[in-house]
Protein backbone atom coordinates (compact mmCIF):
# COMPACT_ATOMS: atom_id res chain seq x y z
CA UNK A 1 0.00 0.00 0.00
CA UNK A 2 3.48 2.30 -0.08
CA UNK A 3 1.95 2.76 -3.67
CA UNK A 4 -1.38 4.63 -2.70
CA UNK A 5 0.45 6.38 0.25
CA UNK A 6 2.80 8.13 -2.80
CA UNK A 7 0.28 9.53 -4.31
CA UNK A 8 -1.01 13.19 -3.48
CA UNK A 9 -3.33 13.68 -0.59
CA UNK A 10 -6.77 14.97 -1.26
CA UNK A 11 -7.79 15.56 2.93
CA UNK A 12 -10.90 13.26 2.93
CA UNK A 13 -12.38 11.96 6.67
CA UNK A 14 -11.75 9.99 8.19
CA UNK A 15 -10.31 7.28 5.67
CA UNK A 16 -7.55 9.50 3.18
CA UNK A 17 -7.77 9.35 -0.62
CA UNK A 18 -4.84 9.60 -2.67
CA UNK A 19 -4.65 10.14 -6.05
CA UNK A 20 -2.20 8.26 -8.73
CA UNK A 21 -1.01 8.99 -11.92
CA UNK A 22 -2.02 6.49 -14.23
CA UNK A 23 1.60 4.77 -14.38
CA UNK A 24 1.30 4.51 -10.85
CA UNK A 25 -2.37 2.77 -10.94
CA UNK A 26 -0.66 0.28 -13.37
CA UNK A 27 2.07 -0.45 -10.89
CA UNK A 28 -0.59 -0.63 -7.82
CA UNK A 29 -2.42 -3.38 -9.97
CA UNK A 30 1.00 -5.17 -10.35
CA UNK A 31 1.60 -4.66 -6.92
CA UNK A 32 -1.95 -6.62 -5.62
CA UNK A 33 -0.78 -9.64 -7.53
CA UNK A 34 2.60 -9.70 -5.01
CA UNK A 35 1.12 -8.55 -1.83
CA UNK A 36 -1.95 -10.58 -1.06
CA UNK A 37 -2.63 -8.64 2.21
CA UNK A 38 -4.32 -5.82 1.60
CA UNK A 39 -8.23 -6.61 1.02
CA UNK A 40 -10.22 -4.71 -1.87
CA UNK A 41 -13.15 -3.09 -0.29
CA UNK A 42 -15.02 -1.54 -3.52
CA UNK A 43 -14.55 0.23 -6.63
CA UNK A 44 -16.51 2.89 -8.40
CA UNK A 45 -15.83 5.89 -10.28
CA UNK A 46 -16.72 9.53 -11.31
CA UNK A 47 -16.55 10.97 -14.84
CA UNK A 48 -12.87 10.04 -16.29
CA UNK A 49 -11.74 9.32 -12.92
CA UNK A 50 -11.47 5.77 -11.04
CA UNK A 51 -11.60 5.20 -7.37
CA UNK A 52 -10.45 2.21 -5.05
CA UNK A 53 -11.35 1.55 -1.36
CA UNK A 54 -8.44 -0.92 0.45
CA UNK A 55 -8.47 -2.51 3.99
CA UNK A 56 -4.91 -2.71 5.43
CA UNK A 57 -4.62 -4.36 8.55
CA UNK A 58 -6.67 -1.76 10.05
CA UNK A 59 -6.16 0.89 7.80
CA UNK A 60 -8.65 1.75 5.39
CA UNK A 61 -7.09 3.72 2.23
CA UNK A 62 -8.82 5.24 -0.86
CA UNK A 63 -6.83 5.64 -4.08
CA UNK A 64 -7.63 7.35 -7.06
CA UNK A 65 -6.23 7.44 -10.83
CA UNK A 66 -7.50 9.81 -14.08
CA UNK A 67 -9.02 7.06 -16.65
CA UNK A 68 -6.95 8.29 -19.69
CA UNK A 69 -9.15 7.74 -22.83
CA UNK A 70 -11.49 6.36 -21.25
CA UNK A 71 -9.21 3.59 -19.89
CA UNK A 72 -7.31 2.37 -16.77
CA UNK A 73 -5.54 -1.20 -15.78
CA UNK A 74 -8.04 -3.79 -14.28
CA UNK A 75 -7.42 -5.10 -10.49
CA UNK A 76 -9.93 -8.07 -11.28
CA UNK A 77 -6.61 -10.57 -12.36
CA UNK A 78 -5.37 -9.66 -8.64
CA UNK A 79 -8.52 -9.37 -6.72
CA UNK A 80 -11.23 -11.50 -8.46
CA UNK A 81 -13.56 -9.20 -6.06
CA UNK A 82 -12.84 -6.04 -8.98
CA UNK A 83 -14.83 -7.91 -11.28
CA UNK A 84 -18.54 -6.75 -10.83
CA UNK A 85 -17.01 -3.59 -9.96
CA UNK A 86 -15.29 -3.18 -12.90
CA UNK A 87 -18.32 -4.37 -15.20
CA UNK A 88 -20.80 -1.78 -13.18
CA UNK A 89 -18.20 1.21 -14.11
CA UNK A 90 -18.27 0.33 -17.40
CA UNK A 91 -21.67 0.34 -17.30
CA UNK A 92 -22.03 3.40 -15.49
CA UNK A 93 -19.47 5.69 -16.09
CA UNK A 94 -17.82 4.23 -19.55
CA UNK A 95 -15.06 3.59 -18.23
CA UNK A 96 -12.85 0.47 -19.17
CA UNK A 97 -10.70 -1.99 -17.46
CA UNK A 98 -7.65 -2.94 -19.46
CA UNK A 99 -6.83 -6.38 -18.85
CA UNK A 100 -10.33 -7.43 -16.71
CA UNK A 101 -10.95 -10.96 -16.24
CA UNK A 102 -14.90 -10.21 -17.51
CA UNK A 103 -15.76 -7.33 -19.48
CA UNK A 104 -19.09 -8.12 -19.88
CA UNK A 105 -21.74 -5.55 -18.88
CA UNK A 106 -23.28 -6.09 -15.25
CA UNK A 107 -26.25 -3.44 -14.70
CA UNK A 108 -26.80 -2.55 -18.11
CA UNK A 109 -29.65 -5.17 -20.01
CA UNK A 110 -29.50 -3.38 -22.64
CA UNK A 111 -32.42 -1.19 -22.07
CA UNK A 112 -31.20 1.79 -20.79
CA UNK A 113 -32.08 4.59 -23.45
CA UNK A 114 -28.01 5.93 -22.62
CA UNK A 115 -25.03 4.25 -22.80
CA UNK A 116 -22.57 5.24 -19.91
CA UNK A 117 -25.00 7.18 -18.37
CA UNK A 118 -23.08 8.80 -15.15
CA UNK A 119 -20.31 9.26 -18.15
CA UNK A 120 -20.68 12.99 -18.29
CA UNK A 121 -21.57 12.83 -21.68
CA UNK A 122 -23.85 9.54 -22.20
CA UNK A 123 -24.33 8.34 -25.83
CA UNK A 124 -27.83 7.27 -26.67
CA UNK A 125 -28.56 4.41 -27.87
CA UNK A 126 -30.70 3.69 -31.14
CA UNK A 127 -33.95 1.48 -30.18
CA UNK A 128 -33.05 -2.24 -30.73
CA UNK A 129 -34.26 -5.37 -28.85
CA UNK A 130 -32.03 -6.30 -26.02
CA UNK A 131 -29.26 -8.84 -26.36
CA UNK A 132 -29.57 -12.34 -24.56
CA UNK A 133 -27.79 -12.25 -21.17
CA UNK A 134 -23.86 -13.95 -22.03
CA UNK A 135 -23.49 -16.82 -19.55
CA UNK A 136 -19.75 -18.59 -19.11
CA UNK A 137 -19.65 -22.23 -20.49
CA UNK A 138 -19.68 -25.50 -19.00
CA UNK A 139 -18.39 -28.18 -20.99
CA UNK A 140 -18.66 -32.04 -20.26
CA UNK A 141 -20.77 -35.20 -20.69
CA UNK A 142 -24.13 -35.00 -19.72
CA UNK A 143 -24.26 -31.12 -18.67
CA UNK A 144 -27.79 -29.41 -18.65
CA UNK A 145 -29.14 -25.86 -18.00
CA UNK A 146 -31.73 -24.77 -15.39
CA UNK A 147 -32.45 -21.17 -15.88
CA UNK A 148 -34.44 -20.16 -12.96
CA UNK A 149 -36.24 -16.58 -12.59
CA UNK A 150 -35.55 -13.33 -12.63
CA UNK A 151 -39.29 -13.60 -11.13
CA UNK A 152 -39.25 -16.48 -8.35
CA UNK A 153 -42.39 -18.57 -7.06
CA UNK A 154 -42.22 -16.65 -3.58
CA UNK A 155 -42.12 -12.82 -2.71
CA UNK A 156 -38.18 -11.80 -3.16
CA UNK A 157 -36.57 -9.70 -5.00
CA UNK A 158 -36.01 -10.18 -8.72
CA UNK A 159 -32.62 -12.22 -10.17
CA UNK A 160 -31.74 -14.78 -12.21
CA UNK A 161 -29.49 -17.75 -11.41
CA UNK A 162 -28.59 -19.84 -14.49
CA UNK A 163 -27.38 -23.79 -13.05
CA UNK A 164 -25.01 -26.13 -15.28
CA UNK A 165 -26.52 -29.37 -13.65
CA UNK A 166 -24.36 -33.01 -14.02
CA UNK A 167 -27.46 -35.23 -12.88
CA UNK A 168 -28.58 -33.78 -9.75
CA UNK A 169 -24.52 -32.30 -9.28
CA UNK A 170 -24.47 -28.13 -9.74
CA UNK A 171 -21.13 -27.80 -11.37
CA UNK A 172 -21.40 -23.86 -11.92
CA UNK A 173 -23.81 -21.36 -10.84
CA UNK A 174 -24.09 -17.87 -12.31
CA UNK A 175 -26.58 -15.37 -10.72
CA UNK A 176 -27.83 -12.18 -13.11
CA UNK A 177 -28.78 -9.31 -11.39
CA UNK A 178 -29.52 -5.71 -12.34
CA UNK A 179 -33.06 -6.37 -12.44
CA UNK A 180 -33.94 -3.42 -9.43
CA UNK A 181 -31.46 -0.38 -10.91
CA UNK A 182 -33.29 2.16 -9.76
CA UNK A 183 -30.54 4.67 -10.69
CA UNK A 184 -30.06 5.63 -6.79
CA UNK A 185 -26.00 7.31 -7.59
CA UNK A 186 -27.90 9.74 -9.93
CA UNK A 187 -30.56 10.72 -7.96
CA UNK A 188 -28.40 11.47 -5.14
CA UNK A 189 -26.09 14.06 -7.27
CA UNK A 190 -27.08 18.07 -6.89
CA UNK A 191 -28.58 17.23 -3.71
CA UNK A 192 -28.06 17.95 0.01
CA UNK A 193 -26.94 15.22 2.19
CA UNK A 194 -30.56 15.47 4.14
CA UNK A 195 -32.43 15.54 0.78
CA UNK A 196 -30.04 12.23 -0.16
CA UNK A 197 -30.65 10.53 3.22
CA UNK A 198 -33.92 8.59 1.64
CA UNK A 199 -32.14 7.59 -0.79
CA UNK A 200 -29.11 5.62 1.25
CA UNK A 201 -31.78 4.12 4.01
CA UNK A 202 -33.70 2.75 0.75
CA UNK A 203 -30.65 1.23 -0.88
CA UNK A 204 -31.42 -2.40 0.58
CA UNK A 205 -34.61 -2.05 2.79
CA UNK A 206 -33.74 -4.92 5.30
CA UNK A 207 -30.15 -2.66 6.33
CA UNK A 208 -32.03 0.52 6.46
CA UNK A 209 -30.65 1.57 9.54
CA UNK A 210 -26.95 0.81 8.61
CA UNK A 211 -26.56 2.31 5.49
CA UNK A 212 -28.52 5.10 6.57
CA UNK A 213 -25.96 5.51 9.31
CA UNK A 214 -22.60 4.96 6.97
CA UNK A 215 -24.21 7.75 4.51
CA UNK A 216 -24.89 10.02 7.46
CA UNK A 217 -21.51 9.60 9.11
CA UNK A 218 -19.89 9.79 5.47
CA UNK A 219 -21.50 13.35 5.46
CA UNK A 220 -20.47 14.04 8.99
CA UNK A 221 -16.87 13.64 8.12
CA UNK A 222 -16.90 15.65 5.15
CA UNK A 223 -18.49 18.27 6.94
CA UNK A 224 -16.62 18.24 10.20
CA UNK A 225 -19.74 17.72 12.07
CA UNK A 226 -19.84 15.20 15.11
CA UNK A 227 -23.27 14.24 16.03
CA UNK A 228 -24.47 14.45 19.57
CA UNK A 229 -23.83 11.53 22.42
CA UNK A 230 -27.54 10.33 22.56
CA UNK A 231 -27.88 10.38 18.49
CA UNK A 232 -25.00 8.12 18.47
CA UNK A 233 -26.13 5.81 21.65
CA UNK A 234 -29.66 5.70 19.73
CA UNK A 235 -27.81 4.91 16.06
CA UNK A 236 -25.79 1.86 17.75
CA UNK A 237 -29.50 0.46 19.48
CA UNK A 238 -31.05 0.62 16.50
CA UNK A 239 -28.35 -1.01 14.31
CA UNK A 240 -28.57 -3.97 16.88
CA UNK A 241 -32.40 -4.18 16.45
CA UNK A 242 -31.79 -4.51 12.93
CA UNK A 243 -29.30 -7.15 13.61
CA UNK A 244 -31.96 -9.10 15.44
CA UNK A 245 -34.86 -9.15 13.72
CA UNK A 246 -32.91 -9.87 10.34
CA UNK A 247 -30.33 -13.09 12.21
CA UNK A 248 -34.26 -14.32 13.41
CA UNK A 249 -35.70 -13.85 9.70
CA UNK A 250 -32.80 -16.38 8.21
CA UNK A 251 -32.52 -18.47 11.20
CA UNK A 252 -36.01 -19.37 10.56
CA UNK A 253 -36.14 -19.68 6.25
CA UNK A 254 -32.79 -21.64 6.73
CA UNK A 255 -34.86 -24.33 8.87
CA UNK A 256 -37.61 -23.94 6.65
CA UNK A 257 -35.82 -24.02 3.31
CA UNK A 258 -34.90 -27.72 4.82
CA UNK A 259 -38.73 -28.69 4.94
CA UNK A 260 -38.33 -27.97 9.38
CA UNK A 261 -41.62 -25.11 9.67
CA UNK A 262 -41.58 -25.00 13.33
CA UNK A 263 -38.37 -22.71 14.33
CA UNK A 264 -39.46 -20.80 11.09
CA UNK A 265 -42.56 -20.14 12.64
CA UNK A 266 -41.52 -19.76 16.21
CA UNK A 267 -38.73 -17.25 14.61
CA UNK A 268 -41.04 -15.19 12.86
CA UNK A 269 -42.86 -14.61 15.67
CA UNK A 270 -40.44 -13.37 17.63
CA UNK A 271 -39.27 -11.35 15.45
CA UNK A 272 -42.51 -10.14 14.75
CA UNK A 273 -42.61 -8.89 18.42
CA UNK A 274 -39.16 -7.16 17.62
CA UNK A 275 -40.58 -4.88 14.76
CA UNK A 276 -43.33 -3.89 16.56
CA UNK A 277 -41.30 -3.03 19.35
CA UNK A 278 -39.10 -0.86 17.08
CA UNK A 279 -42.42 0.49 15.91
CA UNK A 280 -43.50 1.63 19.33
CA UNK A 281 -40.14 3.69 19.83
CA UNK A 282 -38.95 4.51 16.65
CA UNK A 283 -42.14 5.05 14.92
CA UNK A 284 -41.34 2.80 11.87
CA UNK A 285 -41.29 -1.29 11.65
CA UNK A 286 -37.98 -0.80 9.74
CA UNK A 287 -36.79 2.35 11.68
CA UNK A 288 -36.65 3.59 7.97
CA UNK A 289 -35.55 7.61 8.10
CA UNK A 290 -34.45 7.92 11.71
CA UNK A 291 -31.05 7.81 10.93
CA UNK A 292 -30.33 11.26 9.38
CA UNK A 293 -27.00 13.74 8.70
CA UNK A 294 -26.47 15.02 12.07
CA UNK A 295 -28.07 12.95 14.71
CA UNK A 296 -31.58 10.93 14.72
CA UNK A 297 -35.08 11.96 14.45
CA UNK A 298 -37.41 11.13 16.06
CA UNK A 299 -36.05 10.82 19.59
CA UNK A 300 -37.06 7.11 20.75
CA UNK A 301 -40.54 7.43 22.28
CA UNK A 302 -41.47 8.18 26.00
CA UNK A 303 -41.33 4.35 26.90
CA UNK A 304 -39.97 2.65 24.05
CA UNK A 305 -37.14 1.36 25.87
CA UNK A 306 -39.47 -0.80 28.04
CA UNK A 307 -41.07 -2.23 25.20
CA UNK A 308 -38.19 -3.26 22.88
CA UNK A 309 -36.43 -4.68 26.36
CA UNK A 310 -39.83 -6.57 26.50
CA UNK A 311 -39.57 -8.04 23.05
CA UNK A 312 -35.93 -8.65 23.56
CA UNK A 313 -36.66 -10.79 26.72
CA UNK A 314 -39.08 -13.33 25.08
CA UNK A 315 -36.59 -13.71 22.74
CA UNK A 316 -33.55 -14.43 24.88
CA UNK A 317 -36.34 -16.61 26.94
CA UNK A 318 -36.97 -18.81 23.64
CA UNK A 319 -33.24 -19.10 22.33
CA UNK A 320 -31.94 -22.36 23.97
CA UNK A 321 -35.29 -24.41 23.24
CA UNK A 322 -34.55 -22.92 19.69
CA UNK A 323 -31.31 -24.06 19.37
CA UNK A 324 -31.38 -27.47 21.05
CA UNK A 325 -34.26 -27.88 18.56
CA UNK A 326 -31.85 -27.02 16.11
CA UNK A 327 -29.02 -29.34 17.17
CA UNK A 328 -31.40 -32.34 18.04
CA UNK A 329 -32.86 -32.67 14.81
CA UNK A 330 -31.04 -35.05 12.69
CA UNK A 331 -33.13 -34.64 9.69
CA UNK A 332 -31.57 -30.91 9.92
CA UNK A 333 -28.48 -31.01 10.70
CA UNK A 334 -28.20 -33.12 7.71
CA UNK A 335 -29.23 -30.82 5.35
CA UNK A 336 -26.98 -27.87 6.74
CA UNK A 337 -24.28 -29.59 8.15
CA UNK A 338 -21.58 -29.67 5.24
CA UNK A 339 -23.98 -27.89 2.61
CA UNK A 340 -22.88 -25.17 0.97
CA UNK A 341 -19.10 -24.94 2.34
CA UNK A 342 -17.20 -21.90 1.37
CA UNK A 343 -13.62 -22.13 1.26
CA UNK A 344 -12.08 -19.55 4.13
CA UNK A 345 -9.37 -19.34 1.41
CA UNK A 346 -12.24 -18.28 -0.88
CA UNK A 347 -13.56 -15.81 1.75
CA UNK A 348 -10.16 -14.35 2.61
CA UNK A 349 -9.85 -13.58 -1.55
CA UNK A 350 -13.11 -11.94 -1.77
CA UNK A 351 -12.73 -9.69 1.98
CA UNK A 352 -16.20 -11.12 2.57
CA UNK A 353 -17.91 -9.84 5.44
CA UNK A 354 -20.68 -10.71 8.09
CA UNK A 355 -21.54 -13.75 8.47
CA UNK A 356 -20.56 -14.82 5.35
CA UNK A 357 -16.93 -14.43 6.22
CA UNK A 358 -16.83 -14.97 9.90
CA UNK A 359 -18.66 -18.50 9.14
CA UNK A 360 -15.37 -19.12 7.26
CA UNK A 361 -13.09 -18.17 9.80
CA UNK A 362 -12.37 -14.45 8.51
CA UNK A 363 -12.17 -12.33 12.03
CA UNK A 364 -13.10 -8.80 10.44
CA UNK A 365 -15.96 -6.71 12.06
CA UNK A 366 -16.03 -2.99 11.37
CA UNK A 367 -17.51 -2.07 14.51
CA UNK A 368 -13.94 -2.77 15.79
CA UNK A 369 -11.71 -1.83 13.18
CA UNK A 370 -11.24 0.20 11.71
CA UNK A 371 -13.98 0.86 14.25
CA UNK A 372 -16.22 4.19 15.36
CA UNK A 373 -18.10 4.65 18.34
CA UNK A 374 -19.82 3.67 20.85
CA UNK A 375 -18.29 -0.09 19.86
CA UNK A 376 -14.68 1.13 20.70
CA UNK A 377 -16.68 0.70 24.75
CA UNK A 378 -18.60 -1.53 23.89
CA UNK A 379 -16.11 -3.94 22.32
CA UNK A 380 -18.73 -6.64 21.21
CA UNK A 381 -17.46 -10.17 21.21
CA UNK A 382 -16.63 -11.16 17.57
CA UNK A 383 -18.27 -14.54 16.80
CA UNK A 384 -16.23 -16.80 14.35
CA UNK A 385 -17.07 -20.25 12.70
CA UNK A 386 -14.55 -22.77 11.03
CA UNK A 387 -17.04 -24.75 9.01
CA UNK A 388 -17.82 -22.76 6.30
CA UNK A 389 -20.95 -24.55 5.66
CA UNK A 390 -24.80 -23.51 6.05
CA UNK A 391 -24.90 -24.52 9.84
CA UNK A 392 -21.27 -22.34 10.73
CA UNK A 393 -23.21 -19.70 9.02
CA UNK A 394 -26.49 -19.82 11.19
CA UNK A 395 -23.93 -20.47 14.11
CA UNK A 396 -22.56 -17.29 13.88
CA UNK A 397 -26.36 -15.88 13.26
CA UNK A 398 -27.20 -17.01 16.87
CA UNK A 399 -23.94 -15.96 18.62
CA UNK A 400 -24.46 -12.74 17.20
CA UNK A 401 -28.39 -12.75 18.43
CA UNK A 402 -27.11 -13.17 21.82
CA UNK A 403 -24.25 -10.98 21.65
CA UNK A 404 -27.15 -8.14 20.27
CA UNK A 405 -29.63 -8.39 22.79
CA UNK A 406 -26.82 -7.40 25.28
CA UNK A 407 -25.80 -4.67 23.77
CA UNK A 408 -28.96 -3.00 22.91
CA UNK A 409 -29.73 -3.46 27.01
CA UNK A 410 -26.86 -1.45 28.01
CA UNK A 411 -27.06 1.03 25.41
CA UNK A 412 -30.63 1.48 26.59
CA UNK A 413 -29.68 1.51 29.97
CA UNK A 414 -27.00 3.82 29.85
CA UNK A 415 -28.59 6.17 27.22
CA UNK A 416 -27.10 9.74 27.79
CA UNK A 417 -29.20 12.84 28.22
CA UNK A 418 -29.41 15.45 25.24
CA UNK A 419 -30.15 16.67 22.31
CA UNK A 420 -30.00 13.80 18.91
CA UNK A 421 -29.35 16.56 16.06
CA UNK A 422 -26.39 18.74 15.23
CA UNK A 423 -26.59 21.50 12.51
CA UNK A 424 -25.13 20.93 9.18
CA UNK A 425 -23.07 23.63 7.70
CA UNK A 426 -23.44 24.16 4.09
CA UNK A 427 -19.51 23.77 2.73
CA UNK A 428 -16.94 21.85 0.60
CA UNK A 429 -15.88 18.32 2.16
CA UNK A 430 -15.15 14.78 1.41
CA UNK A 431 -16.02 11.81 3.95
CA UNK A 432 -16.49 8.33 3.93
CA UNK A 433 -17.57 5.67 6.90
CA UNK A 434 -17.89 2.09 7.35
CA UNK A 435 -20.97 1.03 9.25
CA UNK A 436 -21.23 -3.01 10.57
CA UNK A 437 -24.71 -3.86 9.48
CA UNK A 438 -26.13 -7.20 10.35
CA UNK A 439 -25.20 -8.87 6.76
CA UNK A 440 -21.37 -7.33 6.80
CA UNK A 441 -19.89 -3.92 6.45
CA UNK A 442 -21.88 -0.82 4.61
CA UNK A 443 -19.02 1.16 2.83
CA UNK A 444 -20.33 4.84 1.58
CA UNK A 445 -18.10 8.11 -0.14
CA UNK A 446 -19.30 11.24 -1.15
CA UNK A 447 -17.68 14.51 -2.11
CA UNK A 448 -19.70 17.92 -1.61
CA UNK A 449 -19.07 21.38 -3.37
CA UNK A 450 -18.46 24.91 -1.81
CA UNK A 451 -22.30 24.98 -1.24
CA UNK A 452 -22.92 21.26 0.10
CA UNK A 453 -24.22 19.75 -2.06
CA UNK A 454 -23.45 16.37 -3.53
CA UNK A 455 -21.11 15.61 -6.09
CA UNK A 456 -19.62 12.29 -6.27
CA UNK A 457 -21.18 9.50 -4.35
CA UNK A 458 -20.76 5.66 -4.21
CA UNK A 459 -22.80 3.65 -1.77
CA UNK A 460 -21.88 0.18 -1.16
CA UNK A 461 -23.42 -3.32 -0.01
CA UNK A 462 -21.50 -5.88 1.60
CA UNK A 463 -23.24 -8.44 -1.12
CA UNK A 464 -21.03 -6.81 -3.94
CA UNK A 465 -18.44 -9.47 -1.82
CA UNK A 466 -20.57 -12.00 -1.28
CA UNK A 467 -22.56 -12.62 -4.39
CA UNK A 468 -19.85 -14.33 -6.41
CA UNK A 469 -18.73 -16.55 -2.84
CA UNK A 470 -22.48 -17.96 -3.41
CA UNK A 471 -22.05 -19.03 -6.74
CA UNK A 472 -18.46 -20.86 -5.66
CA UNK A 473 -20.67 -22.21 -2.65
CA UNK A 474 -23.17 -24.19 -4.72
CA UNK A 475 -20.66 -26.04 -6.56
CA UNK A 476 -20.70 -29.98 -5.67
CA UNK A 477 -24.01 -29.19 -4.33
CA UNK A 478 -27.67 -30.95 -5.51
CA UNK A 479 -30.03 -28.27 -6.79
CA UNK A 480 -32.26 -28.81 -4.32
CA UNK A 481 -30.04 -27.80 -1.71
CA UNK A 482 -29.41 -23.77 -3.42
CA UNK A 483 -32.38 -22.37 -1.25
CA UNK A 484 -30.63 -23.76 1.98
CA UNK A 485 -27.27 -21.95 0.18
CA UNK A 486 -28.64 -19.09 -0.82
CA UNK A 487 -30.73 -17.92 2.14
CA UNK A 488 -27.69 -18.60 4.83
CA UNK A 489 -25.84 -16.19 2.42
CA UNK A 490 -28.70 -13.91 2.18
CA UNK A 491 -27.26 -11.64 -0.05
CA UNK A 492 -29.31 -8.13 -0.95
CA UNK A 493 -30.51 -7.74 -4.47
CA UNK A 494 -31.28 -4.29 -4.66
CA UNK A 495 -28.31 -3.52 -2.65
CA UNK A 496 -25.72 -4.01 -5.69
CA UNK A 497 -28.09 -3.71 -8.21
CA UNK A 498 -28.21 0.57 -7.60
Amino acid sequence: MDLVRAGVPQGARPFERFVLTPPHWSALAAALAEDTAPALLAMWAEPGVVHAAFLDGAEVLFASAPAEAGRYAALSPARPGAIRFERAIRDLWGLSAEGAVDDRPWLDHGRWPMAGPMSGHPAPRPGAEAPQPTFLPVEGEGIHVIPVGPIHAGVIEPGHFRFHVQGECVVRLEARLGYKHKGTLGLMLGKTVRAAAVFAARLSGDSTVAHGWAFAAAAEAALGVTPPPRAIALRAAMAELERIHNHLNDWGFVCNDAAFAFPHARCGVLREQVLRACAAAFGHRLMMDRVLPGGVAPDIAPGGAAVILAALDAVEAEMPSLLRIYDSHASLQDRVVGTGFLDPVQAARYAAGGFVGRGSGRRFDARLAPGYAPYDVLAPAIAVEAGGDVDARVRVRVAELREAIALVRRLLMTLPEGETMAPLPARAGEGSAIIEGFRGECLHWLRLDDGGLIRGVFLRDPSWLQWPLLEAAIEGNIVADFPLCNKSFNCSYSGVDL
